[in-house]
């Protein structure tokens, strides 16, 4: 199993119209043939001193293997987001996880 976890922060700047767009754009991007499960949302209202709270949305999705994300990165739902959406965010940042069990 391969786990592929992204956070966004957006440009403080966004408007509704960019931020509707995104979502839009997340829509489409987690709905790759190659992802078994996905998740799309905000920080929770926790509140502790190891919690980063600063991103504005995050994705989880998780992948049968290494293969199937590679392909999905690669794939035309991908590309399409990396074009329509790149210029909304400010920052980006992956972590990708093998799962060992």
């Amino acid at each position: 199993m391969h786990i592929h976890t992204v956070f966004f922060w957006l440009w403080k700047t966004s408007g509704p119209e960019q931020i509707r767009q995104f979502e839009n754009g997340l829509d489409l991007l987690t709905r790759d043939p190659n992802v078994l499960e996905r998740q799309i949302g905000k920080p929770a209202a926790t509140s502790r001193a190891v919690i980063d709270s600063s991103y504005d949305y995050a994705v989880v999705l998780k992948f049968s293997d290494l293969a199937s994300h590679d392909a999905y990165q690669a794939g035309q739902a991908h590309q399409m987001f990396l074009e329509t959406c790149a210029s909304l965010w400010s920052k980006v940042q992956v972590y990708d996880i093998e799962n060992s069990s």
